[in-house]
């Protein structure tokens, strides 16, 4: 059976989990010079931010890495749900002095493409990951074309089976627990999403390929945890954070530090699509998952202008504060001593 390491041709089954607006190429090189798969979230990346990321990948390390992206359908924006979301946050606009009809509307992120693929069969990396399920098939044909392995992420046995079936080289098991987005893409149902632990051995039993546990794992005794259910490596994010690779805002570092961090939840209120975070200010008003959200990604546009307000004067009442459900992993020490760290679970699953 391959093993994966074998798979992705890293010394350790283990992969840096990719974070949008946490971290860029940095991270990725440190964590895969230090054996592990580093990561590049891509979906906000412009073009030439990615080339230019991605031409930094190739400079600092000679060793396997990933490349993520989002396989969203964008929705067609719908002018009366955009006038809801900005009625909803009028109190905080008016606080802030922030002119509702100034704030233009837009995405902020763009589904994988075929001229994100046209770019990224310049560099030929060898693997990528995508989240939300996957592209269509002459997309992913592309990315197989250079002899990539593709890796995503399922938050259902449904989902996992789905991937399998469509071409996914691993599937990511994403528990309840993990950070950021959701990779749901079957059902937007949050009561079908199982924890790390419960989704692992089932998708261990019903898949073919190769599983990743990703969701709660934070330090060696995780790893074994994990690797002890069947797991054939783990993909971390939170962990890495803290490091000094990481772009992690100093709003976001005092967060991950304090006891706020125990308090996480699923919300739709920054982008309109639930991502695990810390609990603050607008969570806390508004509810974490609010109706009045305007789809993935629209959402993002009408709370911009707070988050910066907000942000300046020192306060991330209106941010993304993203962390998954344990943060006790979290150190200020550099992305290759986490990976290492980590390792050591490895070797106490054998």
């Amino acid at each position: 059976m391959t093993t994966l390491q074998q798979l992705l041709g890293t010394e350790l089954p283990l992969i840096q989990a990719p974070m949008a607006g946490i971290q860029v190429s940095a991270m990725a090189i440190a964590v895969s010079n230090a054996g592990g798969l580093g990561s590049l979230p891509c979906a906000m990346l412009g073009p030439e931010a990615l080339r230019s990321e991605l031409a930094a990948i190739r400079a600092g390390t000679d060793k396997p890495f990933n490349v993520n992206f989002f396989c969203h359908t964008p929705p067609v924006p719908s002018p009366e749900h955009e006038a809801t979301w900005r009625a909803a946050l009028a109190p905080y606009y008016a606080e802030y002095g922030i002119d509702a009809a100034s704030i233009p509307t837009g995405p902020g992120r763009n589904p994988f493409s075929a001229e994100v693929a046209d770019l990224l069969a310049e560099f030929k990396p060898p693997v990528v990951s995508f989240h939300f399920g996957l592209p269509s098939a002459e997309l992913l044909a592309r990315v197989r074309g250079w002899g990539a392995k593709v890796l995503a992420s399922a938050t259902t046995v449904e989902e996992a089976l789905w991937l399998e079936a469509h071409g996914a080289d691993a599937v990511i098991a994403q528990g309840l627990e993990a950070g950021g987005h959701r990779g749901h893409f079957l059902s937007h149902d949050l009561t079908r999403q199982l924890g790390t632990f419960a989704l692992l051995p089932q998708l261990v039993r019903a898949l073919k390929v190769p599983v990743i546990a990703a969701g709660g794992i934070a330090d060696a005794n995780g790893v074994a945890a994990a690797m002890a259910l069947g797991a054939a490596g783990v993909q971390v994010g939170t962990a890495y954070m803290l490091t000094p690779e990481a772009t992690t805002s100093a709003i976001h570092r005092v967060a991950l530090k304090s006891e706020a961090a125990r308090h996480t939840a699923l919300t739709n209120l920054f982008t309109g699509r639930p991502a695990r975070g810390i609990v603050n200010r607008v969570m806390r008003e508004l509810g974490p998952i609010g109706a009045a959200a305007p789809e993935f990604p629209l959402a993002t546009s009408g709370i911009a202008p707070l988050r910066a307000k907000a942000e300046a004067q020192g306060s991330g009442d209106f941010s993304p504060l993203w962390s998954g459900q344990n943060a006790t992993g979290c150190r200020e020490v550099p992305a290759a001593e986490v990976t290492r760290a980590l390792a050591r679970g490895f070797q106490a699953s054998r």
